[in-house]
């Protein structure tokens, strides 16, 4: 396996655990989030500054990266590592997620899926050896099996015959993987909310010689229980010796429930999305920073924070740059986000360490303000 994966430490009172995977590029500590880098870019922030923040991994996304600026152009580059000057790992979507939520007119068929591109109208064609094709390519570390993410409202019958596809796509991609001495593969684990279906497809992807298996399909609008007992009843099926990963997972609560089942690495563009509308994610729970309240607050956004932005900048001075549209102001609030998750994740592995991760969530709950209806789940 290109990917490794240590069992570090097992928390004595959940299922939470301690890791670290090794790719071609660096290792680094589990549970861990990874900014995402739509477009070889994690938006408005430079190398350096992830770095600053603590980050270790990055995603890129496959579907992006082949309209623009395509994969052959990055590959001429040297790989996405040297294109985009980042030196820790990256993980790539395989461009199914964006297939199923952004293109229009979609067809779905054995050999993979007509769609039209989501702003061009452009005819596409995606399968999973091209998938693999473009992955390999770009030249990531961690690459992501083309599969179906259908929706969690979809009917059992369908259900079914999309996770068989999906088995038979994840096959066919893992046939297709040109760099397998220097490029890592995961399955991803679909069924919706059938705890069958989607224990069936655990079980027949472990089958497979993958470096480690995603939990896809969650975070698409399922309540939170839902989301919890899907992780209660598909983790176990998974093999201990291998990365864990949650797709789409960005929000405080979901992580901290995630991880007490198990998950080892989590991916979401929630940080940076609400940053890029002046919101703050903070000890206390978020702040909408161009609301009228901040407007003489001379203070950080998070005075527990350490990130560049809660150091040098208060929350008037961010409010009058969200508020008169200036770039630093999106740029600030997303180096604060992002840090914010990065120092959780950090905090939660400290915790682990330490033998005390429900202690700390349960302290982190209540100081967030977390509850069971919450929006900030």
């Amino acid at each position: 396996m290109v990917i490794k994966y240590k069992l570090v430490k097992k928390d004595k009172a959940s299922k939470a655990r301690l890791g670290v995977i090794t790719t071609p590029h660096n290792s680094f500590e589990t549970p861990m989030f990874m900014p995402v880098g739509t477009q070889a870019t994690v938006k408005t922030m430079t190398k350096e500054e992830l770095e600053a923040n603590g980050a270790k991994i990055i995603l890129g996304n496959t579907y992006h990266l082949w309209n623009q600026p395509g994969h052959k152009i990055v590959e001429e580059a040297g790989g996405l590592h040297n294109f985009m000057n980042w030196d820790g790992s990256i993980l790539t979507d395989s461009g199914g997620y964006q297939v199923f939520s952004l293109a229009r007119l979609r067809d779905i068929k054995e050999d993979g899926v007509t769609f039209k591109h989501h702003k061009s109208g452009a005819k596409l064609f995606l399968s999973p050896e091209i998938a693999l094709e473009i992955q390999n390519s770009l030249g990531s570390d961690i690459m992501m099996s083309f599969d179906e993410c259908p929706p969690i409202t979809s009917t059992r019958e369908y259900m079914e015959n999309s996770v068989e596809r999906t088995l038979r796509w994840a096959e066919r991609g893992l046939n297709a993987h040109a760099r397998i001495e220097d490029q890592g593969l995961f399955g991803i684990v679909q069924g919706g909310s059938f705890e069958d279906i989607r224990v069936h497809c655990a079980e027949e992807l472990v089958k497979m010689p993958f470096d480690g298996y995603s939990i896809g399909g969650t975070s698409v609008g399922e309540p939170k229980e839902v989301q919890n007992q899907i992780l209660d009843y598909t983790i176990p099926v998974l093999p201990e010796d291998k990365p864990r990963y949650l797709m789409g997972v960005g929000s405080p609560g979901a992580i901290l429930d995630a991880v007490e089942r198990g998950v080892d690495i989590f991916d979401c563009v929630l940080p940076t999305r609400i940053a890029r509308h002046g919101t703050a994610m903070t000890t206390h729970g978020r702040l909408i920073l161009k609301n009228k309240e901040f407007e003489r607050d001379f203070t950080p956004i998070d005075d527990e924070c350490d990130c560049y932005t809660c150091k040098h900048y208060t929350k008037a001075y961010i409010r009058h740059l969200i508020k008169a549209e200036e770039i630093l102001g999106q740029r600030l609030v997303t180096i604060h986000n992002t840090r914010f998750l990065l120092r959780l994740m950090e905090n939660i592995r400290e915790a682990l360490k330490e033998d005390r991760f429900l202690e700390f969530k349960n302290e982190f709950y209540q100081k967030y303000g977390l509850n069971d209806n919450d929006k900030d789940f």
